[in-house]
């Protein structure tokens, strides 16, 4: 019988759609302890982007995933740090203009990348990877150490927009913040008027922003098996995996290996010795990798 990447998400899709919180917390614990951003911190923006639901699609834009990044900001996050992760498959197929523009030529691996954000192990490499780029000019820009809730502006208005809200926030705190961002404040009118419809300020933006952060982070504990099982199975281990130069395409290993992917977001590899052996012997090329990924897309189609 032809091999049929859809048989394979047939039977895994409920799996992947229901992952547990557990699951989520241990990737976060990961990309928190690969680089170096707090763990309350990533903990309290998926809490409040998605509630922690890897799945999660917002209505009024293109957010996606449990950190809700948009296509540009996507894109543009993997271009920079994917090779990082055993993706240098979508960074090497992402091309970004002079004016920071991201486009993917091929429109079935445009899919492909932005479906990633549907991956929590991803998702939640790329945000602490972007909440690392971003701190360095946050503090640049407001002369100051930056906080949690700094962070999360540059998420939620990307690196100009929170440059811009934290500079202001400084001179002009009572300025109201849908008349500085008036694209954000349509796509997000929680955020920026209150129930009455009135436009909050900067300074109550910030503040709710804050509260809700550290609300969603309390009593929050890193799982203790981020910090020794985990890095077995991080993305960047399969990236080591890839036998340069043999673009060969299997299309029985790009199964096992998409399969080996399924598990490892399910959380269900730990307990399938053969499972987990086969994965190990497997090299995926990257033709392999991007097949895979293909199939992991129709997810979040």
């Amino acid at each position: 019988m032809p091999f049929n990447p859809l048989s394979i998400l047939n039977g895994a899709a409920s799996e992947v759609k229901s992952l547990g919180g557990g699951a989520i917390r241990t990737a976060i614990a990961n990309a928190s302890q690969r680089t170096g951003i707090d763990f309350n911190y990533l903990l309290g923006q998926a809490k409040l982007e998605s509630g922690l639901r890897a799945d999660a699609k917002a209505g009024t834009s293109s957010a996606t995933g449990l950190y809700q990044f948009v296509d540009q900001s996507w894109l543009r996050v993997v271009k920079a740090h994917g090779a990082e992760h055993g993706l240098g498959w979508a960074a090497d197929a992402i091309t970004v203009s002079s004016t920071g523009r991201a486009t993917v030529a091929d429109p079935a691996t445009r899919h492909a990348i932005l479906a990633l954000r549907n991956d929590p192990a991803t998702a939640s490499m790329m945000a602490a990877e972007h909440a690392s780029d971003n701190k360095d000019a946050l503090e640049s820009a407001t002369g100051r150490t930056a906080t949690g809730t700094d962070l999360y502006m540059a998420h939620f208005l990307g690196l100009g927009g929170a440059r811009s809200f934290l500079t202001a926030l400084q001179t002009s705190p009572d300025r109201a913040g849908a008349a500085m961002f008036p694209a954000a404040a349509h796509a997000n009118r929680s955020v920026f008027f209150d129930a009455s419809g009135g436009a909050r300020s900067l300074a109550e933006i910030y503040s709710r922003f804050s509260a809700k952060l550290d609300e969603s982070a309390a009593g929050a504990s890193a799982p203790v098996a981020a910090a020794s099982g985990l890095a077995a199975t991080r993305l960047g281990s399969w990236g080591a995996d890839v036998i340069p130069g043999n673009d060969e395409t299997s299309t029985a290993d790009a199964a096992v290996w998409a399969q080996s992917t399924l598990d490892r977001l399910s959380g269900t590899a730990a307990g399938n010795g053969a499972r987990v052996e086969s994965a190990n012997l497997l090299r995926p090329t990257p033709a392999n990798a991007r097949l895979a990924y293909l199939m992991l897309a129709q997810l979040g189609a």
